[in-house]
């Protein structure tokens, strides 16, 4: 009976050991088929490497300032009596803005007035009575210099006067008002501020080593996240003769027409100082770009050794300056070949893939985006 038992149990370890093998057998060729299987190829959009002649520019930012820009403030003490202007106006040069309280100033000019066209008058009285020797040449030069002090006191009083109401000093826009109708205001007190917008300037510094390179007239673009479509146009207009020492770099200003006011002082913009000098470069649209810590790479388009079609081949490539949408390339490509410039993050070096162009973005120089 034992060994009818032990005779079964091992009949029954055979049968199974026999269909694990089986299962193992089965496995190993299923994995072998699997490795052996080609991957589907992917969908990629793609881009000639494009030579081109790019201007040498020299990249900066900066801040706008107006060519005039001014705080008007109060040259006397006095309660205001009227303003004639309202804050964000357009003012020309001479136009009255403020007049401070000015009676007690104004009657005292008139009774200087009369005072002086009294002396006057004496003194051309005792002009002919001077060849007739009825007054002293001393009594006759007294005469002379109270008329003069008499013109004095009155050149005083109409400049108090004058003082007393605030102008424009040259055309520009006007900025809030800062004081009220009835307010006491004393001597330096802010009114409002006043900045002619056309031309203004363009504020922004560069290293030293970039001196001899600029020149006073080189042309000038300058662009502002405020109005991404629109570049305004100018040229450098002055070098600052003396580098800072903290920064060994040097101040420079460049003078920007402004006829539709779009620029105003204190606003950040970028700027590009156009050199003449002119290289051929390689580009390649942005996107194109897989950047990485170890080093920046590109998927170019090559046929397939084994005939099957066409294949990414990943390149490692040193990158230069930008360029609107694209990129240039200083080392690691040439100009016959083509790179993948949509679906590269889901490639793998040899990787098979299959070209369409139909709906990929169209790259430029200078993007204008639709939704900014």
């Amino acid at each position: 009976m034992a060994k009818k038992l032990i005779g079964t149990v091992l009949g029954l370890v055979l049968v199974v050991g026999a269909l694990a093998g089986v299962k193992v057998l089965q496995f190993k060729t299923m994995f072998a088929q699997s490795a052996h299987a080609a991957a589907p190829p992917e969908t990629v959009a793609t881009s000639p490497v494009r030579r081109d002649a790019l201007q040498a520019t020299l990249d900066a930012v900066g801040s706008i300032s107006s060519a005039q820009g001014v705080t008007l403030r109060a040259e006397m003490a006095g309660p205001i009596r009227h303003i004639a202007f309202e804050s964000g106006a357009i003012a020309k040069a001479g136009d009255v803005l403020v007049e401070l309280d000015s009676a007690t100033e104004k009657a005292q000019l008139q009774a200087a007035e009369a005072n002086a066209e009294l002396v006057h008058i004496n003194l051309d009285a005792a002009r002919g009575l001077v060849g007739e020797g009825a007054i002293s040449q001393n009594q006759f030069i007294t005469l002379q210099a109270q008329a003069k002090q008499a013109d004095a006191e009155l050149s005083r009083l109409r400049a108090l006067v004058a003082k007393k109401t605030i102008r424009a000093p040259f055309a520009g826009v006007l900025g809030l008002r800062l004081v009220n109708l009835g307010q006491f205001v004393n001597n330096g007190d802010p009114v409002v501020t006043l900045q002619a917008l056309d031309p203004v300037y363009a504020d922004f510094t560069l290293p030293q080593q970039r001196l001899a390179e600029l020149k006073v007239g080189s042309p000038v673009h300058v662009t502002t996240d405020v109005f991404p479509s629109k570049e305004f146009e100018g040229s450098l207009s002055a070098i600052n003769p003396e580098v800072e020492v903290a920064t060994r770099s040097v101040r420079l200003r460049a003078t920007l027409k402004n006829p539709d006011a779009l620029l105003k002082p204190g606003m950040f913009v970028k700027i590009e100082v156009l050199l003449p000098a002119t290289e051929q470069v390689l580009l390649v649209p942005a996107t194109a770009i897989a950047y990485a810590p170890y080093g920046d790479s590109v998927y170019v388009v090559e046929k397939d050794p084994e005939g099957k079609g066409q294949i990414a081949k990943q390149k490692f490539v040193r990158l230069g300056a930008s360029r609107g949408d694209f990129v240039v390339i200083t080392k690691g490509l040439s100009a016959n070949e083509t790179v993948v410039t949509t679906g590269a993050f889901k490639l793998r070096n040899n990787a098979p893939i299959v070209i369409n162009n139909d709906l990929k973005p169209e790259p430029s120089d200078r993007p204008n985006p639709s939704d900014t």
